[in-house]
């Protein structure tokens, strides 16, 4: 692992954020996923200068949101100098992306018998 992702990993390993269980090096099809916390369907992937402007990534990502993943990147120098922002920002879109289990607003019962 890079030092952003070891630093990283430090803050997302063992339900550190409300109790959300990360993996880390998970797979998913053909790919390698950095970071993926499954049951909300996030992925964090930590990108170097060689991901600016990335054709595969795009790819990827449009492949990841199809299968129902929010994916966030983020550049390694963000994790090393603003990791707490980072937090604040991976922490929000836990608690606002749909959780895939349940249903969407308007959908399913009402509990009306």
């Amino acid at each position: 692992m890079t030092d952003a992702e070891q630093l990283l990993w430090k803050r997302l390993r063992g339900r550190q954020i409300n109790g959300h269980k990360f993996r880390r090096q998970h797979p998913f099809g053909d790919f390698i996923l950095d970071f993926v916390c499954l049951e909300r369907k996030i992925v964090i992937e930590l990108d170097g200068s060689q991901h600016l402007d990335s054709k595969s990534d795009r790819s990827r990502d449009e492949l990841l949101a199809q299968a129902g993943f929010q994916v966030m990147r983020f550049w390694n120098n963000q994790v090393l100098n603003e990791l707490d922002s980072v937090l604040e920002v991976v922490w929000s879109a836990l608690e606002t992306h749909p959780h895939p289990d349940l249903p969407l607003e308007g959908e399913g019962t009402t509990g009306d018998i």
